[in-house]
């Protein structure tokens, strides 16, 4: 009997014993199982793999993007806000435009359009116009309103659908765009030089040539 009790004795101390080495091996294991995949994350935030970045444009970019103020409605966030005609009238480098827009009488059509993407001539494109030459357009709406509805797309254009591209006008002539990077030309003339920028209906692409119907 005395043996019996030793034994017991014996195979408590022993169980006593060895389990803080089974709790500490199965606290060891689950540490190591969540080590890793905290040790793959790290390596993906390294390499950027967790996130792969595409290549498409999101932002705003030219050199006359630096002039567009950095806050309110005609901020590029402001513009994002209205519809293309409305953002427009808030960026003073396009007052040019926004009168020609609304002589024509254009100024419901293009804020009211789906999915468009404006070609923006500013106000130094139109000095490149004779004033006569210009007066005399400002003053003809069928001729004005064909050459402002020449610079509208019926799509939103991105930059890479820009590199090199075809595109029918709402004047149903037809724009053609080249480039890459943050340069791009339309009609091989005029050159893009605050590109994306973003308005509640439209892609604007600010160029510094007018366009003219062909």
């Amino acid at each position: 009997m005395n043996s019996l009790k030793i034994r017991r004795t014996a195979i408590a101390v022993a169980a006593a014993a060895l389990l803080p080495f089974s709790l500490a091996a199965c606290s060891d294991s689950g540490s190591d199982a969540k080590a890793a995949p905290t040790a793959a994350a790290d390596d993906q935030a390294k390499t950027g793999e967790s996130t792969p970045a595409g290549d498409s444009m999101t932002g705003p970019f030219g050199p006359a993007c630096a002039g567009v103020p950095k806050d309110g409605a005609g901020s590029f966030d402001g513009m994002a806000k209205d519809p293309v005609a409305t953002a427009a009238s808030n960026n003073p480098a396009l007052s040019t435009l926004v009168a020609a827009v609304k002589k024509a009488g254009l100024v419901d059509t293009l804020n009211n359009a789906k999915d468009i993407t404006v070609f923006a001539p500013t106000n130094d494109a139109f000095a490149k116009i004779p004033k006569a030459d210009l007066d005399k357009v400002l003053a003809d709406k069928a001729t004005l309103t064909k050459i402002l509805t020449y610079h509208v797309v019926g799509q939103k254009l991105t930059p890479e659908q820009m590199e090199n591209g075809s595109f029918e006008t709402l004047q149903k002539g037809a724009v053609t765009t080249a480039g890459s990077g943050e340069s791009y030309k339309v009609n091989a003339t005029s050159n893009v030089v605050c590109g994306n920028v973003k308005t509640a209906n439209a892609n604007v692409y600010i160029v510094d040539t007018v366009l003219m119907p062909k």
